[in-house]
């Protein structure tokens, strides 16, 4: 008799208003397989998964466990069903230690000790059987991310989970730290752990997978054996049509400096030096990338840069002149346009329509009316103009800016920016949350930007990206710059580097 299946969905269905996110699913996983699940920005991945967990209920169909039906009111009711959920974004108590968070909701009675001794012992058993082992007693604020991420999972596994669902678990990792975590998960599965692996990210589908299933449009469109695909078919099926993977470009043709930066240091809000006597040059007609674990610097680099944050000490200097005053708006005259890294909180007003984000930061341009006043014909007009260029759906110059999808959200961004004719382009995570079709489509925008004489400097936490895009490639780690290097590097020698180990 074959083995039932870990999980089973039948004919899981799910609207929001007019919104129809999840549509008729059917997805079997096997037990003691990693199953990847991917699809563009709104294929209803999301919703998918926060119903097996309980965050939402289905408007109809069933979910099954080991061959029986299963009714998950909410997390604890999925919690009791063996189901355990890593989140993209840790769910831990900073000021915790590792053991308190892993008791946290399940201390064991009233009689605490005998509960911690309890937990300890079974913390110890599972970093041993998983080869997860992190200190009980160390407090999590003082962790390294892939540690945090180990406790995550080891809160999973204490509270019984033997099925694991994984939401974009590699978006703050190292390609070292990627690689262990991978290892991880091939324990769990050769102990006999169902792992469900949400990530946009192709390359890891092919290498920790055994299924990939693919959603588009809230829609279960296919499910391949790893083994039996390609990065190209999968791609295809996420979009609904071929997608360039590799990014296009020409050798570069460096000109005079447009962007020069000279013993720079900046403090954050709590007086942290986050970046340390940093000095770098970029050129017209270049792309410089910044590689380099989130946390580093490379955030407080650009809002200096930009005019966001005013530096301790050092020079920046655009076009040959000096930046003083740290005012945007004078920045802009310099030639300086920004793609920010947080285009919700620092790129968009989302109440705002399409047009007057269009505009956002250039409002008062001639070409928008005179003095005080807007015309709100020009201003509709030129938003109209950039909606064609940019393929930014749906094309309605109208439309609260908090309707589009994450990947339209950014292209209204780029298309202000890049229609500016900056001399320098300051550009933060351009595709973060962005859909592969996006993606290729932001990637082109960037390379003619940089073909056409441009200044480039480039932030990415995604390794693949910097290598792709840039020209050279600058690595920091805790705020310095500790090496300059080809985009034609190793990933294990980056990796390395970008861990603030000499290569």
């Amino acid at each position: 008799m074959d083995q039932a299946p870990a999980i089973e969905l039948i004919g899981i269905d799910k609207k929001f208003g007019a919104v129809h996110a999840n549509k008729n699913i059917n997805l079997t996983v096997a037990k003691g397989s990693i199953h990847g699940i991917i699809g563009e920005n709104g294929a209803g991945k999301s919703t998918l998964m926060s119903i097996i967990y309980g965050f939402y209920h289905a408007d109809s169909g069933s979910i099954h466990i080991d061959g029986k039906p299963v009714a998950i009111k909410d997390s604890q009711s999925a919690i009791d069903a063996g189901i355990g959920m890593v989140h993209q974004h840790f769910m831990l108590v900073e000021n915790f230690t590792v053991l308190e968070n892993l008791m946290l909701g399940a201390e064991g009675g009233a009689l605490l000790r005998q509960g911690v001794d309890k937990a300890r012992a079974e913390l110890k058993r599972l970093e041993q059987e998983y080869e997860l082992e992190v200190d009980p007693d160390a407090v999590i604020e003082e962790l390294p991310v892939g540690l945090q991420q180990r406790v995550e999972i080891l809160k999973a596994l204490y509270r019984g989970a033997d099925i694991l669902i994984l939401d974009e678990p590699t978006g703050v990792l190292t390609p070292a730290e990627a690689d262990h975590l991978f290892r991880i998960l091939e324990v769990l599965r050769n102990e006999g752990k169902t792992i469900i692996l949400i990530t946009h990210k192709l390359r890891e589908i092919m290498a920790i997978t055994d299924t990939v299933s693919v959603m588009r449009r809230g829609e279960m469109v296919a499910t391949r054996r790893t083994a039996e695909t390609t990065v190209e078919e999968l791609a295809e099926l996420m979009v609904g049509r071929r997608v360039l993977l590799q990014v296009e470009k020409g050798a570069a043709n460096p000109g005079d400096i447009m962007l020069s930066v000279r013993n720079l240091t900046v403090k954050d809000g709590r007086g942290v030096t986050m970046v340390n006597n940093v000095s770098f040059d970029v050129r017209c007609g270049e792309i410089v990338g910044i590689a380099g674990v989130a946390g580093n610097g490379q955030s407080e680099l650009l809002q200096a840069i930009t005019g966001i944050r005013k530096p301790v000490s050092g020079e920046i200097y655009i076009g040959g002149k000096p930046v003083t005053g740290y005012d945007p708006a004078r920045l802009r005259q310099l030639g300086l346009a920004h793609i920010p890294e947080d285009r919700h909180h620092m790129g968009l007003v989302l109440p705002f329509e399409e047009a007057e984000n269009a505009i956002l930061g250039y409002h008062r341009d001639n070409r928008y009316g005179r003095g005080p006043m807007l015309d709100p014909d020009a201003v509709r007009k030129a938003a109209e103009a950039e909606i064609e260029k940019y393929d930014i759906r749906p094309p309605n110059a109208r439309l609260k800016s908090a309707n589009f999808s994450g990947g339209n959200q950014q292209k209204i961004v780029v298309a202000r920016e890049i229609e500016r004719d900056p001399s320098l382009l300051i550009v933060g995570q351009p595709t973060r949350g962005v859909d592969i079709g996006a993606i290729e489509f932001i990637h082109r925008r960037i390379i003619e930007t940089r073909d056409a004489a441009k200044a480039i400097l480039l932030v990415s936490v995604e390794l693949d990206e910097i290598r792709s895009l840039s020209d050279r490639v600058l690595v920091m780690f805790a705020g310095r710059v500790v090496g300059e290097t080809s985009p034609d590097t190793g990933e294990q020698t980056l990796g390395l580097m970008m861990a603030g180990i000499a290569a």
